[in-house]
């Protein structure tokens, strides 16, 4: 694919633009009610990550990161599910809170949208 003049950057372009649009969404869900925002930050960079060097050595520290902790987590199996399961409890209520007080539609009005 590389040795067709054009075809090696306009791939590289379709890989920015794909890493782009998944990092562009982690972070639009970081601010929108919701869970989910981390993985498609992960992935936007794993995409980059197969073309661009900057994004390899970003995404590697990364998956150091994780290993350890996993590696925790099998360690400290109790802590690791006593901290999971009250995330998992905390979004569970701010979702709650947020559909029961109508919050989204209060924030609508206020900014005048």
């Amino acid at each position: 694919m590389r040795s067709k003049p054009g075809v090696g950057q306009a791939y590289r372009v379709g890989v920015f633009v794909a890493g782009l649009l998944c990092i562009v969404l982690g972070f639009a869900l970081a601010v929108l009610p919701g869970p989910l925002t981390i993985p498609p930050v992960l992935l936007g960079l794993w995409i980059w990550s197969t073309e661009f060097r900057f994004a390899e050595r970003f995404f590697d520290s990364f998956k150091s990161k994780a290993r350890e902790a996993w590696a925790h987590a099998k360690r400290h199996p109790a802590s690791s599910t006593a901290i999971t399961v009250g995330g998992l409890a905390a979004a569970g209520v701010a979702m709650w809170a947020v559909s029961h007080y109508e919050l989204v539609s209060k924030g609508k009005d206020t900014i005048g949208l």
